[in-house]
């Protein structure tokens, strides 16, 4: 029986444990079952989050940019307003400007006129001493008297003593240069162009003092202050005389006294160069020179002249002048301007005669150059090699004998205006102005045979360097032989050398 109530107790015993077990694992899935429930609602959760969130950001990013633009717009809008306006205002102010100036102009014509009257109405009355004595007075009631502007009193007894008929002759050309008759004939090609007219202000400074001016500034070069004081004039009125008169010189002059040889020139040249060295179809003897100027403010490098800094020992800055002479002398062609670091071939290719040659302008004839430039078509230079023949120091000094008639022309040029020899004060952009102005001056007195002092004469120091490609022409170097057998086969070549 005990046993029997054991068993059950144990039976019911398992049932309860078996309940309990069913229970814990009912449980324990209801729990999984929720975990993941929840894993996936906070999953989903993220999930929106993250797409609020970058909605909302494409939101503000499109806002941005919206407000971007209507920022952009209405500052594009305000410019464009403000520019009308400037440009309105600015209209407007020339237009006030220019009625000025015409109201201006027509009451100076009025006044001339007026003043105009009232000295023919005084002289016919015979009134003017009188009317002279009220103007310096100045009563208030004087209905025809002139104002004048006041200008300081400057000393001027050099010039008028050099502008007297009874000058020594002596003494003229050695302040100016030149002679009086060649002086005079300057003045008379320019009176038409740097005549002024004297005005109820003041008087117009005269031709001749103009052009006086201008000269003596480029034939000694001194600064503008020791002009003022020459001349009795102010030293910006001093420096715009010297532009004034070498522009119209570049104008006026330059077409006339520096041109190419038409073909009855040419003809003449050929064979005054002949005569010279023997060698034909020779038009013309190049040379390239360098003028000496301040450091400029912009591409000081392409300025700097290296050759000359290492041979003075001091800082050089140049530019330069090529120029082709006839016999005489005469520049034929000037090129101005050009850096003073590119050498002498590269100003060649830079020059409008190089241009002109190409065109064929110097078909069968010849330049001659230094060393310093290429064998080309047109241009015939030394033998530059070692180890020379007899044939070909026999050309080299024939050839010298032509180009140093370029060299003493420049050497001339510079003797004759000193401007050239030292720093200028000259700005770098008017500089080719007043160069070419010294060599149409340069051209005047050679062609009047203006015999040029010995002790103006200068020493050019000029370093040639060979060119890279120095031979660029295989029928130049084969004419370039003939014409060196020629010389020596006639018996044209020297024997300098030797």
């Amino acid at each position: 029986m005990n046993e029997t109530n054991n068993t059950k107790k144990r039976q019911r015993k398992g049932y309860r444990q078996e309940s309990v077990d069913k229970d814990d694992s009912n449980s324990f899935e209801e729990d999984s079952n929720n975990t993941t429930s929840l894993k996936t609602k906070d999953l989903s959760g993220i999930i929106t989050s993250l797409i609020l969130i970058e909605d909302q950001e494409k939101c503000d990013q499109e806002e941005e940019n919206r407000a971007f633009s209507e920022e952009k717009h209405l500052l594009e809008a305000n410019h464009k307003k403000k520019t009308r306006t400037a440009v309105e205002y600015y209209s407007n102010l020339q237009d006030y400007y220019s009625e000025i100036e015409e109201t201006d102009r027509v009451k100076r014509k009025k006044s001339r006129a007026i003043a105009g009257a009232a000295a023919i109405s005084a002289s016919s009355n015979g009134v003017a001493n009188k009317a002279t004595g009220d103007a310096k007075q100045g009563s208030g009631g004087g209905g025809g008297q002139q104002r004048r502007l006041w200008v300081k009193d400057r000393d001027k007894e050099w010039w008028d003593e050099c502008n007297r008929p009874d000058y020594p002759e002596e003494e003229f050309k050695k302040a100016f240069r030149m002679s009086k008759a060649t002086f005079d004939l300057i003045c008379e090609e320019l009176h038409s162009c740097i005549q002024k007219e004297d005005t109820t202000l003041r008087n117009a400074i005269p031709v001749r003092q103009r052009v006086a001016v201008c000269i003596w500034r480029l034939a000694t070069g001194e600064p503008l202050r020791l002009v003022s004081k020459r001349f009795g004039l102010g030293i910006s009125t001093c420096h715009k005389l010297v532009l004034e008169v070498c522009s119209a010189i570049k104008n006026v002059l330059m077409p006339k006294y520096l041109q190419w040889p038409d073909e009855d020139s040419l003809k003449k040249v050929k064979n005054e160069f002949e005569s010279i060295s023997g060698i034909p179809n020779v038009v013309g003897s190049m040379y390239t020179t360098h003028i000496p100027i301040i450091a400029p403010k912009i591409s000081v490098a392409a300025y700097f002249n290296k050759r000359h800094t290492e041979r003075n020992q001091k800082t050089s800055y140049s530019i330069t002048v090529q120029g082709v002479v006839d016999p005489k002398g005469v520049f034929t062609d000037v090129c101005i301007g050009w850096p003073g670091s590119m050498p002498d071939d590269q100003v060649l290719e830079k020059s409008a005669l190089y241009q002109r040659a190409n065109g064929g302008l110097l078909k069968d004839v010849w330049i001659v150059g230094s060393s310093g430039y290429p064998l080309m078509d047109w241009v015939l230079v030394p033998y530059t090699q070692q180890h020379l023949t007899w044939t070909q120091h026999a050309f080299n000094e024939k050839i010298g004998e032509v180009q140093s008639v370029a060299k003493e022309a420049f050497t001339r040029l510079k003797g004759r205006w000193s401007c050239l020899q030292k720093r200028t004060e000259v700005k770098l952009q008017d500089l080719p102005v007043v160069l070419g102005a010294c060599c149409v001056l340069h051209n005047i007195c050679e062609l009047r045979k203006e015999e040029i002092d010995p002790k103006l004469r200068v020493e050019l120091v000029d370093d040639e360097m060979v060119p890279e490609v120095a031979l660029r022409s295989a029928s130049s170097m084969k004419a370039r032989d003939a014409i060196a057998h020629n010389l020596l086969h006639h018996c044209h070549a020297g024997t300098g050398f030797l």
